[in-house]
């Protein structure tokens, strides 16, 4: 399978990106296409629908034995369920599934981009296919979630001083605040004294958790990555 384009978004490493798509809108990134694919005509059609299907690659180490079964983080990191059961990116093929907005086709010098809202994705990550999502086949009034549904409403309050808030661009405070309500801890950690830091968008935020309410304690800027 070939990659035919990569996507950029706020997440330099998986800690802290949301556990599916679609969950929070202002998380917005740009698929950029890989030069062999660079032809308006080849999404000629693709702003008539508002919604599109991604598939692309998780970056897990190859190395990585196959399991028959894994441990959901959303049933507390214990409960072993069968890996076709769960998203979980340790497969026997690494690809991921996401459901997420359209929101523009930008056609440039380097041809179109797509600007799309509800990522799940790690800055970078490599596209490997795209298609329309069709409401008529692909929304299903009667599925069953199993634990899934179980945890969809699960959010933590967010305390975010105003002086630390500050420093985070306004365009982005709506989508930080968003992802870490989602609490990007792993369910088996309940440690109020631990401090956990995700990076976001340019900056490290630092955190902890204790009943039910997430503080964010500072932002500090990330170093540049060496290109």
């Amino acid at each position: 399978m070939e990659t035919i384009a990569r996507i950029k978004t706020d997440f330099p490493e998986k800690f802290g990106i949301p556990r599916q798509s679609g969950r929070i809108r202002a998380l917005t990134g740009t698929l950029v296409f890989e030069p062999k694919f660079r032809t308006p005509d080849a999404v000629k059609g693709l702003e008539e629908f508002n919604y599109i299907w991604l598939l692309w690659k998780f970056d897990v180490p190859q190395s990585e034995t196959f399991h028959a079964t894994v441990r959901p983080p959303r049933l507390g990191g214990n409960t072993r369920v069968g890996v076709f059961a769960t998203r979980s990116p340790f497969r026997p093929n690494r690809i991921g599934l996401s459901c997420v907005r359209l929101e523009k086709i930008l056609l440039n010098e380097n041809g179109p981009e797509l600007i799309v809202s509800g990522v799940d994705m790690k800055d970078g990550t490599e596209i490997i296919d795209i298609k329309p999502y069709i409401p008529y086949t692909d929304a299903k009034e009667d599925a069953v979630g199993s634990f899934a549904d179980e945890l969809k409403d699960y959010h933590l309050n967010v305390e975010f001083p105003d002086e630390i808030l500050q420093s985070i661009p306004e365009e982005k405070r709506a989508a930080l605040t968003a992802v870490l309500a989602e609490d990007p801890r792993p369910s088996y950690h309940d440690d109020p004294a631990r401090i956990y830091g995700i990076s976001y968008a340019g900056f490290n935020i630092s955190f902890r958790v204790c009943n039910g309410t997430l503080t964010v304690l500072k932002t500090t800027k990330a170093p540049l990555a060496n290109n």
